[in-house]
């Protein structure tokens, strides 16, 4: 007799094993997932509804915790799915049941939808920042003009780079004005042309909160926009990207636009994972209704923008929890302030760090990559892929 304790953090773990064991891969597969330990943290529970969800739950195989009008139920991800099912559980339990559904995690998109084609998600996308600025907090003033621009391109391309995210604002810690928008289209568009001629096959975002600017990166060749106030600043920004049938980057962010990296507005209780993920659902429903369609937005839960450095380490652990919305998951810690509190180190020093935090993302479920540093971040995901796959040739 034998036992060796597998580690469920994964599921290839336990399908490689049913594998091993004559199960057909599909099923093994399905079965694997169906194991992976799951917790929902539910509130604003009645008396009568916590007394019948620890009566049911027990004999479902259902863990749970209570308090006062809360419980902590975990359990595989097939035992909760039961209980997310209102036709399976009792009367009392049925409205319980509608919410925990919208909480489970989805199955992944297959692909991030843009103006100009599918990009796959089965593997790292790697979105490199190209900032023709000149107070970026990290590499501004070093892209002056268009053929630099396109150097750059070539060097994060060769590095590994899948897509570019050109800038023409910088939403850095402590400016004090926003960039005129004659001056934010003379520093984009000419980029964004040039960069769509020389490199067609590249995928070319344009992160901008501008909705002029968007729309005539987009003529320009750019299909993604970038928006890091979620559609909130600007009311022609969702029209500007559902006529142009692009992409779009909805990150959560709160307050105006020179406070979008401040602190001012980072108070979400207790709870900075929950209150981040309620907006960001709320915003994906906004431009869903405006008629953007789902398969075009990623989502990014916006690392440093209106979050302390506890609140951005808090979003990384538990990314996974956006799964539950169901779309592409786009991450941008490259060089944060979080990184540099968690280490100690400079801007400058600071892409080791990004690199790691990218790897745990990605196992968490992150798929689009927004970094300065590509080389290192995409060593650091080839081996957390590897790692995950069980294969070095994923």
């Amino acid at each position: 007799m034998n036992a060796t304790p597998l580690s469920l953090h994964s599921p290839r773990v336990a399908a490689g094993l049913l594998g091993r064991l004559g199960w057909e891969g599909g099923q093994a597969g399905t079965a694997a997932e169906a194991l992976a330990p799951l917790a929902v943290h539910l509130t604003g529970l009645s008396p009568d509804t916590l007394e019948t969800l620890v009566r049911w739950a027990g004999p479902q195989g259902l863990d749970v915790l209570t308090g006062p009008d809360w419980a902590l139920v975990s359990g595989g991800r097939s035992r909760l799915a039961t209980l997310a099912q209102p036709g399976r559980v009792p009367e009392a339990l049925r409205p319980l049941a509608a919410t925990l559904a919208a909480a489970l995690p989805q199955d992944p998109p297959p692909a991030w939808r843009t103006a100009r084609r599918a990009i796959p998600l089965d593997r790292p996308q790697l979105a490199a920042i190209l900032n023709v600025t000149p107070d970026s907090f990290s590499d501004g003033a070093r892209l002056p003009s268009p053929d630099h621009a396109v150097a750059r391109a070539e060097r994060l391309l060769a590095d590994g780079a899948t897509m570019l995210d050109v800038g023409g604002e910088s939403t850095r810690p402590g400016r004090t004005a926003e960039v005129p928008l004659d001056e934010e289209l003379a520093r984009t568009v000419p980029v964004v042309e040039r960069l769509a001629r020389e490199f067609p096959e590249v995928p070319i975002s344009i992160d901008t909160l501008k909705a002029p600017v968007a729309r005539a990166c987009l003529e320009a060749g750019a299909e993604v926009v970038n928006d890091v106030s979620g559609l909130r600043l600007d009311p022609a920004m969702a029209a500007v990207v559902r006529d142009a049938g692009a992409g779009l980057v909805l990150m959560h962010s709160r307050g105006p636009s020179l406070e979008l990296s401040s602190y001012a507005h980072a108070g979400y209780g207790d709870d900075p994972v929950g209150g981040v993920l309620g907006e960001l659902r709320a915003a994906l429903a906004g431009a869903v209704q405006a008629g953007i369609a789902p398969e075009a937005i990623a989502l990014d839960p916006g690392f440093g923008f209106a979050k302390t450095t506890p609140q951005s380490l808090a979003l990384l652990d538990q990314l996974a929890a956006f799964r539950c919305l169901g779309r592409a998951l786009y991450v941008g810690p490259s060089r944060k302030r979080f990184l540099g509190d968690a280490t100690g180190l400079s801007v400058e020093e600071r892409d080791e760090a990004t690199a790691v935090a990218c790897a745990l993302l990605w196992e968490r479920g992150a798929r689009i990559f927004r970094t300065h540093d590509v080389r290192l971040v995409r060593a650091a995901l080839a081996l957390a892929r590897a790692v995950e796959t069980g294969s070095p040739n994923a």
